[in-house]
């Protein structure tokens, strides 16, 4: 390929005072950087080198994935319509949970975690601001940085298992959402908008975006086109991404004796951040050819919100089918949210009614949403367990999918006894079919036990962790 720009114009020549200027270097090293797909591909490529321990990472006792999602709904729920009658395997599934009594032996109702990093603090210091150290607390366990602008939070349990699992898949972890994204600026009580909109954080500071467009879900995972067009797209766009790295490498080697120190180590870095996307690709092409499952791409952003729900945990459901990541987290909305729910006939806003001050058709509406939420997570439970997993066992129960809100009662903002539910075998290393109560314990120590299951390198601690959640 020729190292001149369609246009005429050299991309890496000198300027008029005789090298090369701040401008045309970003220019010239813009082209690689703005390639379509491999922005995607540079996450993985840092964990690519990584050495993999033998056996067991990942997968279950019978050496088929092991897979890990986190579930999110907002404002907390109804108590005495959530919790169920009884203990152990002798109890009756609450209103709330009805619609999970088909697949009512592979749930595990979990009472009595908290999130004591959700509270306003020693001596209420924190203040208010309840929804958003609710959402900001739910997967890290750690207390937030009160501000709209310095955030800091904590790593997120999806991205500590993602960084040991995330190679074993094309995707280390996926990030869906139903909201619009927002990370700047205020959004409750002096709050940075990152807590309330994120679920998961790469780094105290980073926090990974959710995607919301379920087209763009599919075509991050299976490719753009109709069925029958996709391998052979992703196939011509892995050859272009071969050119342009050629082609890139190619100017930029010959362009290094004539930069100055400063340039040259930029330019050394840059051809690093190349050689780690080429080790992505690379990567990529070990794992052969995408399983396509002949599923037509979706339109977009479904106008009914049951749909648009629904469907992104149908992809969900096809990022652990094909097994495009065993990592997985799903901000169904986020926390204080007040949409509507007038398809169910409750007009109000949800985080308006949640404050119901025990006011019965308050409260009936709340079990309603309550009930609507559990339907549609049910729903995608249901096709879990009705797909066989490499092994004959079901995809349900090869999995451990959390589902909960970091707020206990909407109407009181409190953080203990959270509504938990674990779903999912553990392929074969979870009891399911029970209804435990631990009294009162970090949510962080489940965390902890499920990434022994996964084979994680033992964690001491995580977050506010005390110990390892026996009994589960």
């Amino acid at each position: 390929m020729s190292s001149t720009n369609p246009g005429g114009t050299d991309p890496i020549a000198p300027s008029r005072c005789g090298r090369l200027s701040r401008r045309h270097l970003l220019r010239g090293l813009g082209v690689a950087v703005a390639l379509p797909v491999l922005a995607s591909l540079r996450p993985t490529a840092r964990f690519a080198s990584r050495a993999l321990p033998v056996g067991g990472v990942g997968t279950t006792p019978t050496g088929a994935p092991l897979r890990a999602a986190f579930v999110y709904v907002p404002n907390g729920a109804i108590p005495a319509a959530w919790w169920p009658k009884g203990e152990e395997t002798n109890y009756q599934l609450s209103r709330s949970l009805q619609a999970l009594e088909p697949i009512k032996g592979l749930i595990q109702v979990l009472g009595g975690l908290d999130h004591q990093t959700a509270d306003s603090g020693p001596n209420g210091v924190d203040g208010s601001g309840e929804h958003a150290r609710a959402n900001g607390t739910f997967l890290t366990g750690v207390r937030l940085k009160k501000s709209a602008t310095d955030i800091h939070a904590g790593i997120s349990i999806d991205q500590v298992l993602a960084r040991q699992i995330g190679p074993l898949t094309r995707f280390a972890s996926l990030e869906l959402g139903c909201d619009a994204v927002r990370k700047t600026a205020a959004c409750d009580s002096g709050y940075s908008c990152a807590y309330q909109y994120n679920l998961s954080w790469s780094s105290p500071t980073t926090p990974v975006t959710p995607e919301s467009n379920p087209r763009l879900v599919f075509e991050r995972l299976f490719g753009t086109g109709a069925p029958a067009e996709r391998q052979a797209n992703r196939q011509r766009r892995r050859q272009e991404q071969r050119s342009l790295l050629d082609f890139v490498l190619e100017d930029a080697r010959s362009m290094q004796r004539r930069l100055n120190p400063q340039d040259r180590d930029k330019l050394d870095q840059y051809l690093s951040s190349v050689r780690e996307i080429e080790t992505g690709i690379e990567r990529a092409e070990q794992f052969g050819a995408v399983q396509d499952l002949g599923v037509e791409t979706p339109a977009g952003i479904p106008a009914d919100y049951t749909q648009y729900v629904q469907l992104m945990y149908d992809m969900l459901f096809l990022a652990f089918q094909t097994d495009s990541t065993r990592v997985a987290s799903f901000l169904v909305t986020h926390e204080g949210s007040n949409l509507s729910f007038d398809h169910i006939g409750v007009s109000e806003g949800h985080h308006d009614l949640s404050h119901h001050q025990n006011r019965p058709d308050w409260v009936e509406k709340v079990v309603k949403i309550d009930s609507w939420y559990v339907q549609q997570f049910a729903r995608f439970l249901a096709k879990l367990e009705a797909t066989n997993d490499a092994d004959g066992n079901s995809l349900l129960f090869n999995s451990m999918i959390v589902y909960g809100s970091g707020c206990a009662d909407g109407n009181t903002h409190t953080h203990t006894n959270l509504p938990f539910l674990l779903a999912g075998a553990g392929g074969g290393t979870l009891t399911p079919g029970r209804y435990v109560n631990y009294g009162s314990k970090p949510a962080t120590n489940l965390f902890l036990d499920m990434a022994d299951r996964l084979g994680i390198s033992r964690l001491e601690r995580f977050g506010d962790s005390t110990g390892r959640l026996a009994n589960i």
